[in-house]
């Protein structure tokens, strides 16, 4: 049957559709990624992975010519973002599992420069997430109700709100309030707390998407700026979310990330859905 081959993967319950197009052939508009991303229309998801050879992606950016593989994140609305977390952790797996790099160490390309990234036997995958950089304050709202929080660059933008308690009752249903001057392409907005030493819960509100079961370059982030406001710029740290659970460890000029990455299903989308949503 003709149609468009796909997978479905998660990582800690931050769930996407893998689309294979090693040449860069898929015209992946706006309407298709809001479509596949529809959990009533489509096959539901939190973001769309394009997995595609570098040399063959028109609007590479410049630096990631050294990756074999670029991963071409969308967000559920459509919009392209600069990095995933938990994408990657999905996107390396993937690369593994079809043979098309080797178990171990490589490089992944990414809107945020390369992620070097390796496998291991049990399932997870530790992700290089590049330099994180606590830049400053700024304030959420929500509800009426100001959160005053810590501005962390992971690759993308992030507002990490610290809470002294109420993190379940919380209402993520709409996106915070934030600063544009501060945030002018809009910010992942983090809300935590501390568990104990090393150990924080927290939920997410991610640009474009909603709130999500969990978000990679989010665990970063807070990670980061839970370190930063106990006066520690290093340190390793356990965030829970609601999709699970996951290691971070950051340091003098890097951060990693370690969690696991779960295939779901694989399958074909019918070729006469792919060109009705198209052609809307």
């Amino acid at each position: 049957m003709a149609g468009v081959e796909f997978a479905k993967w998660h990582g800690t319950e931050n769930d996407f559709v893998v689309l294979p197009d090693e040449d860069g052939e898929l015209a992946l508009t706006e309407a298709l990624v809001r479509a596949l991303c529809d959990r009533q229309r489509g096959l539901g998801a939190d973001g769309v992975l394009r997995v595609v050879r570098t040399a063959k992606l028109a609007d590479a950016p410049a630096g990631v010519e050294a990756a074999e593989w670029f991963m071409d994140y969308r967000n559920a609305d459509g919009s392209i973002a600069e990095m995933c977390g938990n994408g990657v952790r999905v996107f390396a797996r993937y690369l593994v599992d079809q043979g098309l790099a080797e178990a171990g160490e490589f490089a992944v390309g990414t809107r945020a420069g390369i992620r070097p990234v390796r496998t291991h036997a049990d399932g997870t995958v530790t992700v290089d997430m590049g330099p994180v950089t606590v830049f400053g304050r700024s304030t959420a709202t929500l509800g009426g109700r100001e959160y005053p929080g810590v501005a962390v660059d992971v690759g993308n933008p992030h507002l990490v709100c610290p809470l002294d308690g109420g993190l379940d009752e919380l209402d993520l249903s709409t996106a915070p309030g934030h600063d544009p001057a501060v945030f002018p392409r809009g910010v992942n907005v983090e809300f935590v707390r501390t568990l104990g030493p090393g150990a924080l819960r927290m939920r997410v509100y991610e640009r474009g998407v909603g709130e999500t079961r969990s978000c990679g370059t989010g665990t970063v982030a807070t990670a980061a700026a839970a370190l930063h406001l106990t006066g520690r710029g290093t340190g390793e740290v356990t965030v829970d979310i609601p999709g699970g659970q996951v290691r971070v460890a950051v340091q003098a000029q890097r951060a990693t990330l370690t969690g696991p990455a779960v295939e779901v299903a694989r399958g074909v989308l019918a070729q006469s859905w792919w060109d009705s949503v198209r052609a809307s």
